[in-house]
C-alpha cells in the first residue's frame, strides 16, 4: 500500500512582510496509477474550494490562509500576538487524494487540478463558494453558506447548500446514476444535454418550477395520517411534482424551501 503523507504548516511574517494578507503556496501530490480514474476528498469548515480539471496525471493543490486581521486586540491589558500559522494534511493511497486537518478557526481556501476523470467529495461550510470546473465522476457537494457552482461537468452529482444558490451546467451525464439537488434558501438552476432520460421529482415550497425540457407532469398530494393515544389526528401533505423526459430513467430530484427551480436542456 502506498501512503503519502504531507504536513504543510503556513506561516506569515508580519513583522517583515506587513502589507501581507494571505500566505500561497502549491503542491503536487503523484498518483499511484496514474492515468487511471482517482478520488479527491476534502472538508473545511471555513474557506472556499475551486477544482478543475486538466490534462495531468498529479493533483496540483494551491492553497491561501489569511492572516490574522486582530493585531490589536488586547486582554487584560496584554496585546494580542498573532497566531498566522494553519496546516493542513494530504494523503494519497490507490488514487483517492484526501486533505485533511484544516483548522476550524482559519480561512484557507483551495484551488485544485485533478485529472478529468475523477470523483470529489468537497464540503465548506463558512467563507465561500465551491466551483468544480471539467471534471467528469462521481461528485457529492455540501456548501452550508455559500454557492455552489458545477461548469462543464459530467457523471453524476449530489449537491446540497443550505443557504445558497445552486448553478450546474452537464455536458455529459452517467445513465443509471440518480441525482439530487437540494437547498433552503436559493435558486436551484441545472442544465442537462437534451436527450438526458431522467424521471424528475421536485418541490418547491414557496418558488416555482420551470423547464424547456418536454416533459411528461403529474402532481402528488400525499396525505399522512398520524393517530395519538388519546385519539387525535395529524395530517401532513407532501406535494411533490413527478416528471418523465425522453422515456424517464434514474431519478433526479430537485428540492427547495425559498427558491425557485430551473431544469434546462442544451
Amino acid at each position: 500500500m502506498k501512503l503519502l503523507k504531507y504536513i504543510l504548516p503556513i506561516i506569515i511574517s508580519t513583522m517583515f512582510i506587513p502589507l501581507q494578507s494571505k500566505a500561497q503556496d502549491q503542491l503536487a501530490v503523484p498518483l499511484s496509477n496514474p492515468g487511471k480514474p482517482g478520488k479527491l476528498k476534502i472538508g473545511i469548515v471555513r474557506g472556499s474550494i475551486n477544482v478543475h480539471g486538466y490534462n495531468g496525471k498529479q493533483v496540483l493543490i494551491s492553497y491561501n490562509s489569511s492572516d490574522d486581521k486582530n493585531q490589536k486586540v488586547t486582554k487584560d491589558g496584554l496585546h494580542k500576538i498573532s497566531n498566522n500559522s494553519t496546516g493542513f494534511d494530504v494523503s494519497e493511497d490507490h488514487n483517492k487524494v484526501e486533505v485533511s486537518g484544516a483548522s476550524p478557526m482559519k480561512d484557507i481556501s483551495f484551488d485544485i487540478s485533478v485529472p478529468k476523470n475523477f470523483d470529489l467529495h468537497l464540503s465548506t461550510v463558512n467563507g465561500g463558494e465551491l466551483v468544480v470546473e471539467d471534471v467528469t465522476g462521481e461528485m457529492d457537494l455540501s456548501n452550508v453558506n455559500g454557492e455552489i457552482t458545477l461548469h462543464n461537468v459530467g457523471g453524476s452529482a449530489l449537491v446540497n447548500t443550505v443557504n445558497g444558490d445552486i448553478h450546474a451546467t452537464f455536458t455529459s451525464v452517467t445513465p443509471d446514476k440518480p441525482m439530487a439537488f437540494s437547498n433552503l434558501n436559493g435558486d436551484i438552476d441545472v442544465t442537462f444535454p437534451a436527450n438526458t432520460a431522467m424521471n424528475t421529482k421536485m418541490k418547491s415550497e414557496w418558488g416555482d418550477v420551470y423547464t424547456d425540457f418536454d416533459m411528461d407532469i403529474k402532481q402528488s398530494n400525499t396525505e399522512k395520517k398520524h393517530s395519538s393515544e388519546d385519539g387525535t389526528y395529524k395530517v401532513s401533505v407532501n406535494k411533490w411534482i413527478y416528471g418523465t423526459i425522453n422515456g424517464g430513467g434514474p431519478e433526479y430530484l430537485f428540492k427547495s424551501m425559498r427558491g425557485d427551480i430551473y431544469i434546462r436542456k442544451k
